[in-house]
């Protein structure tokens, strides 16, 4: 419901002429204003109650045989007590019925207005003058008799005996219902969450975890489907990702141990999510696209999808397709009905279909606001892609390799994301010149900057995230000139063009000669968080030293001589580091990792071909590690004194390293598994995986 409003609040925003605005304007906050009433009655204490118990059900019916002894117990026992919570207000089971029948009637009359504002935006798009002004007429007459039938159904209140007050009701359900009944309590918190968050939980549900989305993915799908509210001067972007880290806060949201910034749904909230998805009109299939999807269906992921994309309905919102080896019709032919009927659609996420083009019907899909089409075959994007005036996202990474982006992309007046690369050269994409004319746009990677381009993204002061590959001297003082522009810029990556004449494949020293160039000349944005710089450094850049709000750095192939930790351990709010033959010397000692050093940092990876012996850690440094990664180091035999004292280390990934490095951190009588017994997961991935640790299993709660 909430959403809904948004939606009506929104109308305003996409019509241009004012005078046709004034038309429906008074119908519109009028209808919000009813909304408000329906929104005091499903907050209501019995429609609460009486919600928990229905989830209850549900989520009892699909996990009966999962469940242990334990937690079926306390979910029948949840039950009962919300039952006799309701019967206080008079017979338990007509009070049901009431309730249920009037959301039914108001979900389905709001489902319903929420098409018609879909077509009606479809439709003023391309009328003239005279007949926006008929159909905006009509619009303000539909809205009147939304209001009407919904002021019905709420007129038709059933009478109750007694209605008890909704904290009185949560205080009751605490009492009984305590920490010793984690499942219930769980429960509890998720009835508590907002609308909008719970379907934030659902869309976050909705992808594969082999492909992880990262917090930026998902708050551009979060905001593509309209869970976020826009308001004059506030971006979206903002209000989604504070309600990601809401969900994370509460612990309905994880971080991957394997991939920093990498979230899921953990156990229970997966299963409460998946429990009310018939509701909320989700469908998830875990294991086909041959699965029958409800004709109701308005959000349909399709993980795993083996065959074609069918039987997809004209009232789709969300469709979400990953494949496992792509799908068996390589092409655009199984989108293409799908595509043609489902013109509401905006969102479409499809990923590993190895699609080689994608339909012209795209063009017709006018309330698009994410596309996602990653690990293609697409060389190109359909001329009709320009028809789309709403998208916000359009994400191609990982595309065919001679995927080249057309004029047509510059049409897009409301794109704010454009995510790009592909598996050849440098993974560079060549943008047309006019880019700067997406005025809207806060993410850009995956971009060539030569040819003017560089100069182009000075104009670009709204970005966000930039990512430049192939940095060569040609265009590299033009390109730091106008990074040095963008004030707003929070994430950037530099990664150099690869000299491939001098690349011998069985040195270790790869990019050896790749240098970034002119890097003494550039001075980082202000509000800079996230840096990567991919290539061979001279010398160990003096300003790195001065980014005090830099969380994330990524140092790849800079082959320096010097010790890179003497700039970096004293960045304040450094969380995450990644150092991948980012050192040629064969030795660190206690200087890389000093008492006090690095703070904040909670990731730390290292990978050195090089890199022979590294003698100790002072105490007290690396105070909130969480995770150690070393990966490739085949020549390291010990693990540094004074690890044993880094006593926040949660994990310790070792990723083909020296076997002689693993018999001595053995648990079997290994001399320094001293270094390592405190950490509670260790992982070896490597010729000796089935030796002494191995992959163990990820934690699951057991319901």
């Amino acid at each position: 419901m909430t959403l809904f409003q948004w939606r009506l609040n929104s109308v305003p925003l996409l019509l241009d002429n004012e005078i046709l605005l004034l038309g429906v304007k008074d119908q519109i906050l009028s209808l919000v204003s009813k909304l408000d009433e329906v929104g005091s009655y499903l907050g209501d204490p019995l429609f609460w109650t009486l919600h928990a118990g229905e989830m209850a059900r549900s989520f009892l019916t699909l996990y009966d045989p999962k469940l242990e002894k334990k937690g079926k117990d306390q979910m029948v026992s949840f039950i009962r007590k919300l039952d006799e919570v309701t019967g206080v207000a008079g017979d338990v089971e007509r009070i049901r019925g009431c309730y249920k029948t009037r959301v039914s009637k108001i979900r389905g009359t709001l489902r319903e207005a929420d098409d018609y504002v879909d077509e009606f935006i479809m439709k003023v798009y391309v009328q003239t003058e005279q007949d926006q002004k008929e159909s905006t007429a009509e619009f303000g007459r539909e809205i009147e008799i939304i209001k009407s039938r919904v002021s019905e159904i709420m007129n038709r209140k059933p009478q109750l005996g007694f209605s008890p007050n909704l904290e009185d009701i949560k205080k009751l359900l605490r009492s009984k219902f305590d920490e010793e009944t984690p499942l219930v309590s769980c429960m509890l918190s998720y009835m508590n969450l907002t609308y909008d968050l719970k379907l934030s939980l659902l869309f976050c549900c909705a992808f594969r975890r082999v492909y992880r989305k990262t917090k930026g993915d998902l708050v551009r799908v979060l905001v593509a489907a309209g869970l976020t509210q826009e308001k004059s001067g506030e971006l979206m972007e903002n209000k989604a990702q504070e309600n990601i880290e809401r969900l994370v806060d509460l612990g309905m949201l994880e971080e991957e141990v394997s991939a920093w910034d990498c979230f899921s749904v953990p156990s229970p909230y997966y299963e409460f999510s998946l429990s009310v998805m018939k509701a909320e009109d989700f469908f998830i299939s875990t294991a086909n696209s041959d699965s029958i999807i409800p004709p109701t269906a308005r959000h349909v992921s399709i993980l795993e999808a083996a065959n074609t994309i069918t039987g997809m309905n004209s009232l789709l919102h969300s469709l979400f397709v990953s494949a496992k080896d792509g799908l068996s019709e390589a092409n655009s032919d199984c989108l293409r009905n799908v595509l043609h009927n489902a013109k509401l659609l905006r969102v479409l996420n499809l990923e590993n279909t190895k699609l080689k083009n994608l339909p012209d019907e795209i063009g017709q899909l006018l309330n698009l606001k994410y596309l996602g089409v990653t690990h293609s075959k697409l060389n190109e994007l359909p001329e009709s892609i320009s028809n789309l005036r709403n998208l916000q996202t359009l994400d191609i990474s990982w595309s065919g390799c001679e995927f080249e982006l057309s004029n047509g992309v510059l049409n897009l007046a409301q794109l704010r994301h454009l995510k790009m690369n592909r598996p050849m050269n440098d993974g560079e994409v060549r943008v047309p010149q006019g880019i700067s004319r997406l005025r809207n746009l806060q993410t850009l990677e995956g971009i060539y900057a030569g040819g003017g381009i560089a100069e182009e993204l000075g104009i670009m002061t709204q970005l966000r995230s930039l990512e430049v590959r192939r940095v060569s001297e040609d265009h590299a003082d033009e390109l730091y000139f106008s990074v040095m522009k963008l004030t707003r810029l929070q994430n950037l990556s530099l990664l150099v063009e690869r000299e491939r004449e001098s690349y011998d494949s069985s040195s270790s020293l790869e990019y050896e000669n790749s240098i970034l160039p002119c890097l003494e000349s550039f001075s980082p944005p202000p509000l800079l968080q996230t840096l990567e710089l991919k290539g061979r450094l001279i010398e160990m850049p003096l300003w790195l030293g001065s980014m005090e709000n830099l969380t994330k750095l990524y140092m790849c192939y800079s082959h320096l001589s010097e010790n890179p930790t003497k700039i970096l351990q004293f960045l304040p709010n450094l969380k995450y580091l990644q150092m991948f033959e980012a050192y040629k010397g064969r030795c660190m000692e206690k200087e890389f990792f000093r008492a006090g050093g690095f703070p904040k940092l909670e990731y730390l990876e290292l990978s050195s071909h090089n890199l022979v012996e590294w003698t100790e850690i002072e105490e007290e440094a690396l105070p909130c590690l969480k995770q150690l990664s070393i990966y490739y180091c085949m020549e390291l035999m010990v693990l540094p004194e004074g690890l044993q004292h880094v006593t926040t280390l949660q994990i310790l990934d070792l990723w083909d390293v020296h076997e002689d490095l693993i018999r001595r951190l053995s648990p079997n009588g290994g001399p320094e598994n001293y270094k390592i017994k405190h950490i509670p997961l260790v992982k070896y991935r490597g010729l000796m995986s089935h030796g002494f640790w191995g992959e163990r299993p990820p934690r699951v709660t057991n319901l």
